[in-house]
């Protein structure tokens, strides 16, 4: 894999807790080093990263209800809203599990689209393209079925990825689970592969198995592993 596919394919992240000023910055001078396709920064950095990056071709991207997306469809989309203002090009919204899970798939569609209105609403008022990606949290999901239930109910609502996990349940990204993500979605459906992506192999293969983005916090990491 050519240095430049393996960089353009990831969203360099930064998402703890703890994560200060100083380390954005960091974060954001190393992803211009590296070329990488975007940041993942929590709400709160996105118009920091907006001014470190300009002129860049490294995109801005944050979070919607994260990490558990159990915070009400309005709040999500006033976030969705807010986070687009500062200057955010790329949104990974979390699907609410807990509805998913109970069989309330209508709710969760429903959730789901109403953050996919705001982000093409938004994308006119911004005159830019704006990329939402929908984390389904395959690692709480219980069966095949309900990843791929899951996922079919993200692209019915007009996201444009589906992203396998948030990184913060303890579960990470697996070969299976993106070759059976990205088998039972259309072509034009994005997969981003997200939690525990540490080393360059790892990262190749899961773009072999079919993702198209590789979520990470390791990003410099693989990049001078491989290269």
């Amino acid at each position: 894999m050519r240095q430049e596919e393996l960089t353009k394919s990831i969203d360099y992240t930064n998402l703890s807790p703890g994560a200060t000023v100083r380390d954005i910055e960091k974060l954001c001078a190393e992803a211009i080093k590296y070329n990488f396709a975007s940041v993942v920064v929590n709400p709160f950095f996105v118009n920091i990263a907006y001014r470190l990056l300009r002129g860049s071709t490294v995109k801005v991207g944050t979070v919607v209800g994260f990490p558990f997306g159990e915070t009400t469809t309005g709040a999500k989309v006033h976030e969705t809203r807010e986070v687009i203002d500062l200057g955010a090009d790329e949104i990974d919204m979390v699907m609410n599990v807990g509805a998913f899970k109970s069989g309330l798939y209508d709710e969760t569609y429903n959730d789901i689209r109403a953050v996919v209105e705001a982000v093409r609403r938004a994308e006119v008022e911004a005159g830019r393209d704006i990329i939402l990606k929908v984390i389904i949290e395959c690692g709480l999901l219980d069966s095949d079925e309900q990843k791929v239930r899951a996922a079919q109910i993200v692209e019915r609502a007009g996201a444009d990825f589906v992203k396998t996990n948030t990184g913060f349940t303890g579960s990470g990204a697996t070969i299976e689970d993106v070759e059976l993500l990205r088998a039972n979605l259309s072509f034009e459906m994005g997969v981003k592969a997200s939690g525990g992506i540490r080393t360059a192999s790892q990262a190749i293969a899961l773009l072999n198995a079919g993702a198209n983005r590789i979520g990470t916090s390791a990003g410099v990491q693989i990049i001078e592993q491989h290269f």
